[in-house]
């Protein structure tokens, strides 16, 4: 099983006491912003007991995330295979969501970068994307610092209802090759 570590932060398995502040992130409407809905606490649990599925079969997945000087939980980053059938599947995805708290501090280019770095370089993939709705900016900017690019191949989110302003949404990738450099 993998688990990472960058200079500030520790991607690691999911652990019980990780269910309240991941609960009360997911109910966060600045966090949750980009979404479709916030999650309940019974439905953030279960994306939980998901996530450790998948590292526990994998080796890698979505990591909790926490603050390596403080052991402090901040939210997720890491690699998934996304449950959608999308215009670009099959696919595996890097993606985060951190604490409002956190935020503007780096750590999701940090954790992302960290995340890229194992997916090519542990488990040999050739090709990691990412996306968004097209109005999240700051997500946007992560995955431009993390250096992927716009694959200019918007997309309507089949997860998102039709009409929703988050609807339409941005594809970015990356290559082997190309992180590599």
């Amino acid at each position: 099983m993998i688990e990472l570590e960058t200079p500030r932060l520790l991607l690691r398995q999911w652990r019980d006491s990780d269910r309240d502040p991941y609960g009360a992130l997911n109910d966060d409407p600045a966090v949750m912003e980009f979404f479709p809905a916030r999650l309940s606490r019974a439905a953030s649990d279960e994306a939980i007991d998901a996530m450790s599925r998948s590292i526990a079969e994998r080796g890698w997945g979505n990591w909790a995330v926490e603050i390596r000087e403080t052991g402090e939980f901040i939210g997720f980053t890491g690699l998934s295979v996304p449950k959608r059938v999308l215009p670009f599947s099959p696919c595996v995805e890097v993606g985060w969501r951190l604490a409002k708290a956190h935020w503007g501090k780096g750590y999701a280019t940090e954790a992302a970068t960290a995340s890229l770095r194992a997916g090519f370089d542990t488990v040999g993939l050739e090709e990691i994307v990412s996306f968004t709705a097209l109005i999240n900016l700051r997500s946007r900017a992560v995955m431009e610092r993390i250096g992927m690019k716009n694959a200019n191949a918007d997309f309507e989110h089949p997860g998102v209802p039709e009409g929703n302003a988050l609807r339409m949404h941005c594809l970015y990738r990356i290559s082997a090759a190309d992180f590599a450099k």
